[in-house]
C-alpha cells in the first residue's frame, strides 16, 4: 500500500515536470490534502503558477486544508505577476518597532520561531515603513534593555514586489543575503523573499535559455503533450529552413567556382562547423552575462571586442590546422594549387571566426534592443550569419585569388 506522504511526493515530482496548466489539471484530480502537500514541496513560483490555473472551487478546497501561514503566503503571491518578485514573496513574521527592547524581542521570537524560520528581524515605523534590520547576533550580544532603534542597520537593501525576477537577480548578484525585504514604492514593508527562492528561479532561467536558443518553449518538459511541443517548435524550424535557403543561395552564387575547383566543396562543412561553434561559444557567454546583469544595455562594445579578438586567435590556430589539411588533401588529389587553397582556408577561417564571435554578442544584443527575449531562437539567427559569412568569404577568396 502506498503511503499518503509517498503519494504527495510522486504528485509533486510529476507536477514539476509539467507546465502550470497541465499540472493544475492533475492537481485538481487529487484529494485536497495531498494536492496541498504536493504544492508545498514545489518552489514558490512553480506552485503559484499551478494555483493560478485551478478552478475557484478546487483552489478554495486546497487553501482550506493548507496551514494558515502557507495559505496566507499563496494568497499574497497571487496578487503579483508570475515573473515578479511578488510571486516569490511571503509575509514578514519578525517585525518590531524601534522602541522595542532586546529582551522583549527575544521573548516574542521564542513564539514566532515555533512556526517560522527567522533569519533577520525587521524594524518598521508607525506607518509600517522599513526602518532597519536586526540580526540574531545583535540580539544575543546586547543587553536586554537596549532599544532596537539603537542597534538596527539603517541602510537596508530592499526589493519591490513588482520588480521582474530578471531585474531582481541582477540587483542581488553581488548581495548574497539569505533574506531580502520587499517594500512597496512608499517604503512600506509588504513581505520578504528568501535568497534560496531567488537562486532557484535564476537556475530555472539559465537552464531554460538552452532551449530558447533553438526555439524550444521555456516551460516545455519531457511530459509536455507532443501536439503543444509541435505547435511551438515547428514555426522555428520553418524559419530555420528559410535561413538555410539564404546560405544555399550564397553558395549558388559561386557555382562556377565549385565546378572548376571541386575540392572547395569538401571543406565547406568544415568551415561552417568551426565558425558556427565559435559563434555558439560567444552566444552562451553573452546570454549568461545578460542574465546575470554583467552586460548592461548600450555597453556591449567591450564584449564585442573581446569575442572578436578570441575569434582572431582561435581562427588563426584552427585555420593553420585546417589549411594544412587542405594542402595535404589537395596534393593527394594532384591539384597544382594546393598551397593557394591552403592559404584560402586559413584566411577564410580567421575571417569567419572573427565575424561569428562578434555575431554571438550582436544577435542577442539586437534582440534585446528590439524588446525581444535575447535567448529566443538566437541560435537560428546566429547560424545563418555564420554560414553566410564563412561560405561567402571562403568561396569569394577562391574566386578572387585563383580563378
Amino acid at each position: 500500500m502506498i503511503s499518503k506522504g509517498h503519494e504527495s511526493s510522486d504528485l509533486s515530482r510529476t507536477c514539476a515536470s509539467l507546465d502550470g496548466r497541465e499540472a493544475a489539471q492533475l492537481i485538481a484530480k487529487a484529494r485536497p490534502l495531498e494536492a496541498s502537500k504536493a504544492l508545498q514541496s514545489l518552489i514558490p513560483n512553480v506552485a503559484q503558477d499551478i494555483l493560478s490555473h485551478l478552478p475557484p472551487d478546487k483552489l478554495g478546497a486546497i487553501l482550506a486544508v493548507t496551514p494558515e501561514d502557507i495559505a496566507r503566503t499563496w494568497k499574497l503571491e497571487a496578487r503579483y505577476p508570475q515573473d515578479s518578485v511578488g510571486a516569490l514573496m511571503e509575509p514578514p513574521a519578525a517585525v518590531f518597532r524601534a522602541d522595542d527592547t532586546v529582551g522583549s524581542t527575544i521573548e516574542k521570537l521564542r513564539e514566532i520561531t515555533k512556526e517560522k524560520f527567522i533569519t533577520y528581524c525587521f524594524v518598521t515605523d508607525d506607518k509600517d515603513k522599513l526602518s532597519g534590520v536586526i540580526t540574531m547576533r545583535d540580539l544575543l550580544l546586547n543587553p536586554h534593555d537596549r532599544r532596537l532603534g539603537d542597534l538596527m542597520l539603517r541602510e537596508v537593501f530592499s526589493l519591490n514586489p513588482h520588480t521582474s525576477l530578471l531585474d531582481a537577480m541582477k540587483s542581488t548578484i553581488s548581495r548574497h543575503y539569505p533574506v531580502y525585504p520587499v517594500c512597496d514604492t512608499s517604503g512600506r514593508l509588504v513581505g520578504l523573499v528568501r535568497g534560496q527562492a531567488l537562486a532557484e528561479a535564476q537556475a530555472f532561467e539559465l537552464t531554460a535559455q538552452a532551449g530558447a536558443m533553438v526555439g524550444v518553449e521555456k516551460e516545455e518538459r519531457l511530459a509536455t503533450p507532443w501536439l503543444r511541443s509541435f505547435l511551438f517548435r515547428h514555426p522555428w524550424l520553418q524559419l530555420n529552413l528559410l535561413t538555410a535557403f539564404i546560405a544555399a543561395a550564397v553558395v549558388g552564387l559561386f557555382e562556377n567556382t565549385l565546378d572548376k575547383i571541386v575540392l572547395l566543396a569538401v571543406f565547406l562543412p568544415v568551415l561552417a562547423g568551426q565558425s558556427g561553434n565559435t559563434g555558439c561559444q560567444s552566444l552562451a557567454v553573452a546570454l549568461r552575462a545578460m542574465t546575470l546583469g554583467e552586460m548592461k544595455e548600450g555597453k556591449e562594445w567591450a564584449a564585442l571586442t573581446k569575442e572578436a579578438l578570441l575569434g582572431l586567435a582561435n581562427g588563426a590556430l584552427v585555420g593553420l590546422t585546417a589549411g594544412a589539411g587542405m594542402v595535404i588533401y589537395a596534393k593527394m588529389q594532384g591539384n597544382a594549387q594546393a598551397w593557394q587553397l591552403g592559404g584560402i582556408v586559413f584566411l577564410a577561417m580567421i575571417g569567419a571566426c572573427i565575424v561569428s564571435g562578434a555575431c554571438g554578442v550582436l544577435v542577442p544584443s539586437t534582440l534585446r534592443r528590439l524588446g525581444a527575449d535575447p535567448a529566443t531562437a538566437s541560435s537560428i539567427f546566429l547560424t545563418t550569419a555564420t554560414d553566410v559569412v564563412s561560405m561567402g568569404l571562403f568561396l569569394g577568396l577562391a574566386t578572387w585569388l585563383i580563378l
